[in-house]
């Protein structure tokens, strides 16, 4: 067995071209976490973000050599470390979280806690498996934010987009009355997730979850009084006219995303992958990312 494995970093925040596949040590997993063989690892806006180094400016890293790339991952569990009940073989999904780190999912392998990853269901195939976590989580929490809708109007930025069609589908089940605003194109998508539809949207809601990172823009449409909650971790926009602002930060939660992935796999929430590309075209991945447009994840492959 190999000494070490292949992941992407950054030392040098630039974009897509300072993006580096290295060769780092293999490490054994400790008590409760378990080393994954990496399937599957989605490509994130705010994988983006670091790359060009938003967080770096923002002082949210601080990292002597280099910074890990990617939260998503889905993979075969290769080895546990002691009071773990997940066995060797194990087909998981999970999501690493924040932005100060050496390591992260695009690689070849990863150790995590047994505790922050979901089983995989039978009949969901682990590329798709890796495009869950980091977007249905966010919108989970998002929704746990919102709170029990009691009939409330709620607005969708983004409705049609990663993070947005999560929300949709989630908001409803707490009882908010939906509607996801995006682009005409996209109007069979959204209301096919069970919300009303508009391409665009006057002010008055009682509630906008923003998924579109619209920020002021978005909290110009709430009523006076109302709520905005934001996907954009330290850069909320201002409170105004009464309306509560609050913002998502998506954290690991094993038992809510074997929820998540179960209705994923049953067709209750929506999985859509756009291409499955290696690790070695991290960077041109990233820079059709970054061109936008395209409904579904990228998912690259060690």
């Amino acid at each position: 067995m190999s000494t070490t494995f292949r992941t992407a970093v950054v030392r040098t925040p630039g974009g897509p071209e300072s993006i580096e596949i290295i060769d780092v040590p293999v490490v054994e997993p400790g008590a409760g976490q378990v080393r994954v063989q990496i399937a599957g690892a989605a490509v994130n806006p705010v994988d983006l973000a670091l790359a060009a180094g938003v967080f770096h400016g923002l002082g949210l890293v601080d990292q002597p050599d280099h910074t890990g790339l990617g939260w998503d991952f889905a993979g075969t569990v290769t080895a546990a470390g002691p009071d773990v009940g997940l066995p060797v073989g194990s087909r998981v999904a999970g999501l690493v979280a924040g932005f100060d780190r050496d390591f992260g999912t695009y690689a070849e392998q990863l150790v995590v806690p047994a505790s922050d990853t979901a089983l995989v269901p039978e009949g969901l195939d682990l590329t798709t498996a890796a495009s869950v976590p980091l977007n249905s989580l966010a919108a989970a929490q998002l929704v746990d934010l919102l709170g029990d809708g009691a009939g409330r109007s709620l607005l969708v930025t983004g409705a049609a987009g990663a993070v947005g069609g999560y929300v949709v589908a989630l908001a409803q089940d707490r009882g908010w009355r939906v509607t996801g605003l995006a682009r005409a194109e996209d109007e069979d998508f959204v209301r096919g997730l069970g919300a009303d539809f508009t391409p665009q949207a006057g002010p008055g809601w009682d509630a906008v979850a923003d998924g579109a990172a619209l920020q002021e823009q978005g909290v110009a449409l709430v009523r006076d009084g109302g709520l905005f909650v934001g996907v954009q971790p330290g850069a909320e926009p201002a409170e105004e006219r009464g309306v509560a602002v609050r913002v998502v930060v998506a954290k690991p939660d094993g038992a809510r995303l074997a929820q998540l992935l179960d209705a994923t796999a049953s067709g209750r929430l929506p999985a859509r992958v756009h291409a499955v590309v290696p690790l070695d075209e991290v960077a041109a991945t990233h820079r059709a990312v970054a061109k936008g447009g395209v409904r579904g994840k990228y998912v690259l492959q060690p």
